[in-house]
């Protein structure tokens, strides 16, 4: 790190106050600690719209971004240096001065099953209540299952969680990453099958955010680049941000790597789950985000434009 000349001691790391949102960053401060131990990272807490807002689905406020904003204010005003977030809260588009300076280890992508009394997805009883907050898995579990009642569920994951045990849901969904982090997997009733539930845009990532033109935080944290990862959620939002989906619309896509090899597969759903255009490509690790953009333009090409202007002309 020698070839950097802006050292500092000290940075601060911003985060979502969330049980979940604090152990991510913590997992990110101790890493630091054990690569360049004498920076030392303190964590700040920052509230963000997504956190402010818990009565209303994400969907109906619009989700791009809620979950970033203020902390993305604070980077370029320079309260803090770094911010981690979960992949799939990050839009794909960054304000400009910002860039993803770090992409670490993907978690298991997954969606995970939670129901209260152990039945797996397929053994739900007849119109089971399922609680999430998803349009994207809503639509897919409707799909495979119409009988089911979705009911929405927002919250942290202790309070999904105390919901599901207070008896007002028999099922909750939520990704098995998150779950896995905090040690919860045992909760876990069921990982969802790609095939039942694709998982949201870089599900299970973590995407550590700085200034772009902040050399010295870049090369701390080159120590913690995964590139299979980064390559696997380059493809994902590349789909995603030509469908110009937000968080909530119905749209999926997970890539996976064997070898050089990079499949992708994603669908645009109606929210009711009655029409779901699916589909896959695959291609290199050498240019995912022409991956992601060729499988958007398929599935735009097959319907997937009439279900998103329909979704964003009652969205509005």
């Amino acid at each position: 790190m020698a070839h950097v000349t802006q050292t500092r001691s000290t940075l601060v790391l911003g985060t979502r106050g969330s049980k979940l949102a604090v152990h991510q960053s913590e997992w990110v401060q101790a890493r630091l600690k054990e690569l360049v131990p004498d920076v030392t990272v303190t964590l700040r807490r920052i509230q963000t719209s997504g956190d402010k807002i818990l009565d209303v689905p994400l969907a109906k406020i619009g989700g791009k971004g809620l979950f970033v904003k203020e902390i993305e204010e604070a980077l370029l005003s320079g309260e803090i240096d770094l911010a981690v977030h979960s992949m799939k809260d990050v839009p794909t588009e960054l304000p400009e001065g910002l860039d993803l300076l770090c992409v670490p280890f993907r978690e298991d992508p997954r969606d995970a099953l939670i129901s209260r009394d152990g039945r797996p997805f397929r053994d739900l009883p007849q119109g089971a209540k399922v609680g999430t907050s998803s349009l994207r898995r809503q639509a897919q579990l409707l799909q495979a299952r119409p009988d089911l009642s979705i009911g929405m569920l927002r919250g942290n994951l202790d309070t999904r969680l105390r919901k599901l045990r207070e008896g007002q849901f028999d099922a909750i969904v939520l990704a098995a990453a998150g779950l896995r982090r905090l040690g919860w997997d045992r909760e876990i009733t069921e990982y969802l099958a790609p095939e039942i539930s694709l998982p949201a845009i870089g599900q299970g990532a973590l995407g550590i955010e700085g200034r772009k033109d902040d050399a010295f935080v870049r090369s701390l944290l080159s120590g913690l680049e995964h590139g299979p990862t980064r390559t696997m959620v380059l493809a994902e939002r590349a789909l995603l941000h030509r469908l110009q989906g937000g968080c909530q619309v119905p749209i999926a896509a997970y890539a996976t790597l064997s070898g050089s090899g990079v499949t992708l597969e994603g669908l645009v759903a109606s929210v009711d789950g009655k029409e779901i255009i699916r589909d896959r490509v695959q291609g290199t690790a050498a240019d995912p985000e022409s991956m992601g953009i060729q499988l958007a333009e398929r599935l735009l090409a097959r319907g997937g434009d009439r279900i998103l202007r329909a979704i964003y002309g009652t969205a509005s």
